[in-house]
């Protein structure tokens, strides 16, 4: 009998294995589908389902990632980490850790990646002129285990349907076992810690506990703060140490030859703070000197009681910032520090960190001087008493503030009212130069939350604003400046508050806009053939503001520049600050609230000869930059959701209220409309607006009616009313009231037939949406592996010839064999 002949009888089967598979993914030239190691492996395509299995568990310990139908070793893909972001649009978009990168675009699949989650993503697309495109491949880590929620009905006996709070989060969640006596009815929130996923609109998950009725203050507060993993309270360790600390700063701190500490007690010092406002960490003193003056600012020394690598620097770190509410606070250190021993409180003994800026008549900034110093502040001012005092110099309020000081410092009343009004002259002529510098100066008001005496929020209004807080901040500007240079000169390191400067793609779309809507009479470019550097200094954007200035284009301008604005950060490379024109700047006036003004001042120490201090290297401190800019972003998100639900706690039942508004964005299903009364933001549908049917000319940035030939433009005036404020979407839905009257064209906006244009541009949208659903379809679909070969070498380097392959077919002979 003739035996057959055995294939390939030097290559015997690999033995398959997860350490096989992984060896053989490593030394492929690309990812690898099952069907591609079948063949050489040795194996049946009857074996595939294994080989799957095994691949799949080297995803789950983090050794390979999938594309799609293939696998890649983690180490051989083009990975970039970090957060994911969802816009209220459900488009998302992934936030690099490495600051360099700009933001990569994720649409709106993120392969089960909430809003906040950090994760692996892998770029599918790249642009040199766009944000590149990528794919959510891996959950790194996710941002939220409990979320707050809110009960939608019963789902049976002690099981309840709820929906997570937050819009971004499109799901909801089955939870089974509640506990009857929570108590909780339909619309109360709650914190649930979701389990498994059952669906892809469906978790499993428990109730850990009853927050209150939705439409209580404090818990939306709770609500938001659980949204952003904002701590609560403070663990024990962190408490018993600040139960360890003194009550008021000890003498030999501050008194005798080993304190070094310059003695500035009998300064008038004073500190000028919100009304609310306990924690003072900042405290200012100008005096005459000759044609010029002295700059004295003040800053709590927080890093003299909280040792590095202590449980209170550690948990600060953690936190990053203070983070501030329109009813409560979570500070970064337990109020012993904050509101106590570290505040610079009246008429008490109090260690500072010390800069003495010597500045001429016209405002410059000349000599700097540092010091560990310890102050007794003379009076603690609200902006608004110091308003009355140093700014309107109002009789009654300057009497009272003389007469207060005097009080408790005889004869120092006098000296602290003529203090405040040097501090005005030598504010105003600080400020002069900063703008004529560049230095951008949007002055944009914030929302006040008024709360009845049940603590209620009744209306939100502006925060008034007035040369007092400008005073103060000329003042931490100076400082801020001050110490970084002073930092540089001493050959140390610091972490610089950097702002890049803005896009520069935006900018000249807003100098087209200008051109298109106001002709000759818009701004002018450097060279009229084309944008130049000189077009986008802080310099030219201070122009441009300043010919807007009290023009119908004032909102339009500024607002499209806010959106050119790239945010700040912190790291150690000094790039300068863009938005303030400064060479070089840091954050040091605030180490009560702010984590990277204590790294400042230890880095001053060590210039000040305190050699116990370690000095970070670049390494490290581009990490702890890198994370405090990300609790930032944080407690600004968390701000900013804040108040858009006090926003709708107030506007709801109030539907039918008409407002007068400014049209604040264009899209081509309807336009946002600013709300200054309430501070809010609104939208419009054009589906409400039956009168026309409207076209969006991108270019020009308005609406147009095709019949009417009614426009819309950014930075108009509008009157409207409140169809609904909603808390589940966080959204205000307005319509035009009936008296609204829009803008009639204008010369510059009319084509021969204006429609015309409108429908040319509806149409090339429609063009470039089939193009884009095009593409993804071919990205979702690719063909399958069949078809003919032209040679050359597979995965492994192997040659194979130009035979027709068999597709998806495995079994049988080895190709090229």
């Amino acid at each position: 009998m003739k035996l057959k002949k055995k294939k390939n009888p030097s290559r015997p089967p690999l033995p398959t294995d997860h350490k096989t598979l992984l060896k053989l993914m490593r030394e492929a030239k690309r990812p690898l589908a099952p069907d591609d190691l079948l063949p050489v492996l040795g194996l049946h395509r009857r074996k595939r389902g294994e080989v799957d299995d095994m691949l799949k568990d080297l995803v789950v310990e983090g050794k390979l990632i999938q594309l799609g139908r293939a696998y890649a070793p983690i180490e051989r893909v083009n990975l970039i980490t970090g957060k994911v972001q969802i816009q209220r649009s459900g488009v998302a978009f992934l936030i690099p850790d490495d600051p360099r990168r700009k933001d990569v675009f994720l649409g709106q699949d993120t392969a089960g990646a909430w809003h906040g989650d950090r994760v692996a993503v892998a770029i599918t697309r790249e642009s040199s002129t766009r944000n590149h495109e990528g794919r959510v491949v891996r959950i790194v880590e996710r941002g939220r285990s409990v979320l707050p929620v809110r009960v939608m009905r019963s789902a049976g006996q002690d099981s309840l349907l709820c929906k997570p709070t937050d819009p971004r989060l499109d799901f909801a969640i089955l939870a089974e076992g509640v506990d009857p006596g929570l108590g909780l009815q339909k619309g109360d929130i709650a914190l649930a810690a979701p389990a498994e996923q059952v669906d892809a609109a469906l978790w499993a998950g428990k109730i850990l506990s009853r927050l209150g009725s939705e439409s209580e203050a404090q818990v939306q507060e709770a609500l938001v703060k659980a949204n952003h993993n904002i701590p609560s309270g403070f663990a024990d360790d962190v408490l018993a140490e600040a139960a360890g600390l003194p009550l008021v700063p000890a003498e030999s701190d501050y008194l005798g030859p080993k304190a070094r500490r310059e003695d500035l007690r009998g300064l008038p010092f004073v500190t000028i703070d919100g009304k609310t406002a306990r924690d003072f960490d900042d405290a200012i003193y100008v005096e005459r000197k000759g044609k010029g003056y002295v700059l004295w600012v003040a800053i709590a020394d927080v890093a003299h009681y909280v040792p590095l690598g202590s449980a209170l620097d550690l948990e600060a770190y953690e936190r990053g910032n203070s983070y501030y509410f329109p009813s409560s606070v979570e500070p970064m250190f337990p109020q012993a520090l904050s509101n106590g021993l570290c505040s610079l409180n009246p008429g008490v003994p109090r260690l500072s960190m010390a800069v003495r800026l010597e500045v001429n008549a016209r405002g410059e900034r000349g000599e700097t001087r540092a010091m560990n110093a310890v102050i007794s502040s003379h009076a603690r001012l609200t902006y608004s008493r110091a308003r009355d005092v140093c700014v309107d110099k109002v009789p009654e309020a300057r009497d009272g503030l003389r007469a207060e000081v005097d009080a408790k410092i005889p004869g120092a009343g006098g000296a602290v009212v003529d203090m405040l009004d040097t501090a005005e002259e030598l504010a105003r002529k600080m400020r002069k130069l900063r703008i004529a510098r560049g230095s951008l100066d949007f002055d944009l008001p914030e929302g006040e939350v008024q709360f009845d005496e049940n603590g209620q929020p009744t209306s939100v209004i502006p925060k008034v604003r007035h040369f007092a807080h400008q005073l103060i901040e000329e003042f931490m500007i100076a400082a801020n400046e001050a110490v970084s240079e002073f930092l540089q000169a001493h050959a140390l390191p610091c972490l610089y508050r950097v702002h890049a400067a803005p896009d520069r793609e935006k900018l000249e779309t807003l100098y087209n806009l200008l051109a298109r809507l106001d002709g000759e009479a818009a701004p002018k470019r450097a060279r009229t053939d084309r944008f130049s550097e000189e077009d986008f200094t802080p310099e030219a954007l201070g122009r441009l503001l300043a010919a807007v200035a009290g023009t119908e284009r004032e909102f339009l301008v500024h607002r499209l520049v806010l959106r050119s604005m790239k945010q700040a950060r912190y790291q150690p490379e000094n790039e300068g600050h863009y938005g303030l024109a400064s060479e070089s700047y840091a954050h040091f006036t605030s180490p009560i609230r702010r984590y990277s003004d204590l790294i400042v001042h230890r880095l001053l120490k060590r210039a000040l000869g305190d050699s116990s201090l370690p000095v970070p290297g670049f390494k490290k401190l581009a990490e702890m930059g890198q994370h405090l800019s990300a609790r930032e972003r944080v407690s600004q998100e968390a701000e900013r959701e804040c108040q858009k639900r006090y926003v709708c706690l107030v506007l709801r039942g109030q539907e039918g209220r008409e407002f007068t508004g400014v049209v604040a964005g264009l899209m081509d299903y309807g336009f946002w409309v600013d709300l200054p009364e309430v501070m809010a933001e609104g939208f419009i549908r054009l589906s409400t607006m039956l009168d026309d049917y409207y076209g969006y000319i991108k270019e020009r940035e308005m609406l147009v009616g095709s019949r009417t030939g009614r426009v819309i433009r950014a930075g108009q005036a509008v009157r409207v009313k409140l169809i609904g404020a909603h808390l589940d979407r966080l959204e205000i839905d307005l319509e035009l009231a009936p008296d609204t009257k829009t803008s009639p064209r204008q010369d510059g906006d009319v084509f021969p037939e204006l429609p015309r244009a409108v429908y040319r541009e509806q149409r090339a949208q429609k063009d470039r949406a089939r193009v884009d659903q095009a593409r993804q379809k071919r990205q979702g679909k690719a063909k399958s592996p069949g078809g003919k070969s032209p040679g050359g070498r597979n995965a492994f380097g192997q040659k194979v010839g130009g035979k027709k392959s068999e597709g998806k077919k495995t079994g049988g002979k080895r190709g090229g064999k």
